[in-house]
């Protein structure tokens, strides 16, 4: 199903503000894995859908491979949520992201380095790049 862009908007500044609040709680510093279970709590507990580990099927010319990728959370079937605890986020890790955009077809996607003293400093927000080409035109 394909959510209105406001929509989107709504769950995905819903899902900045229960980081906060978990990181906000946990401070920085912990493995990736405490903030990717403490996360849904919170997500769940404002009445949000998510599901976790998300498996992306790969298909390579018209054949899916038995590699599969995983989202670390997706919430409410519209905005992913990629989770970190590094000293620094790459670009790679935003490469990342979008590729999990492309690949499923979703809009919108958060990137959260919990590794920060301020969270707001390891938000990064990206749109499925047919969103960008749809505005040059």
């Amino acid at each position: 199903m394909i959510r209105p862009y406001d929509a989107i908007e709504g769950v995905a500044h819903q899902v900045i503000g229960c980081a906060i609040e978990v990181h906000r709680i946990l401070g920085p510093g912990l493995l990736e894995s405490v903030y990717q279970e403490c996360l849904p709590i919170e997500l769940m507990a404002r009445g949000l859908l998510v599901e976790t580990e998300v498996r992306v099927p790969i298909i390579y010319k018209d054949q899916k491979i038995a590699t599969s990728l995983r989202i670390d959370l997706l919430v409410e079937r519209s905005v992913v949520v990629e989770v970190k605890a590094i000293e620094a986020l790459h670009p790679i890790h935003s490469a990342q992201l979008i590729t999990y955009l492309v690949l499923t077809g979703y809009q919108a996607g958060l990137l959260m380095n919990f590794n920060e003293i301020l969270l707001k400093n390891g938000l990064r927000r990206l749109d499925h790049p047919e969103r960008y080409a749809r505005r040059k035109k």
